[in-house]
């Protein structure tokens, strides 16, 4: 074969493997970011009782020397991100505000992770999953449910959410008990 010959084999094989090369920009929730490397806040503690706590589980590590006590115990103000874990404890009681207006209680022994959160006001492509694995969770949906896709993964199945106020509660041997709570205008 000539040198030419053998460029244009090699050219096209470049071109048909970086074709086929999955694009790295894709991810769960077609956002442009990673769901590791998100730094948007997509809410805000508002009310902490009792031990609680909000990990973030993508966060990069900036100080060794952390204090013994009370690390990770949630304050009114701490942000919440897609990816936290957030939990409470036997004296626990916890409330955020999500940045579309839903606002989630939690009882004592609750745990929600934040799984994915894409919310945009002029949007309708707008979705959030949230992961509830036990404990009592009451919410007032907002935004997203009413414009978007709202789903609550339970260790039962998915629930969505359309514009209403749920409450979720998990018992210990992982059933599930969901209420609706009437909302009047």
């Amino acid at each position: 074969m000539s040198a030419f010959a053998n460029t244009l084999c090699f050219a096209g094989i470049f071109l048909l493997a970086s074709t086929l090369q999955p694009n790295v920009g894709w991810s769960q929730s077609n956002s442009p970011q990673s769901p590791a490397l998100d730094t948007s806040p997509c809410g805000k503690v508002l009310t902490v009782t009792g031990t609680a706590h909000v990990e973030h589980p993508a966060a990069v590590l900036v100080q060794a020397n952390l204090p013994a006590t009370d690390v990770g115990q949630a304050k009114v103000g701490d942000l919440v991100y897609r990816g936290d874990i957030i939990q409470t404890g036997v004296n626990g009681e916890l409330g955020i505000t999500f940045a579309d207006g839903t606002s989630v209680n939690f009882s004592s022994n609750a745990r929600m992770e934040v799984n994915e959160f894409l919310y945009d006001p002029r949007g309708s492509s707008n979705s959030t999953l949230i992961s509830l694995t036990q404990g009592t969770f009451s919410f007032i949906s907002g935004a997203i449910a009413k414009s978007g896709q709202m789903k609550i993964d339970t260790p039962v199945g998915v629930i969505g959410i359309r514009g209403t106020a749920p409450r979720v509660e998990i018992s210990k041997d992982g059933s599930v008990k969901f209420t609706t709570m009437i909302e009047e205008k």
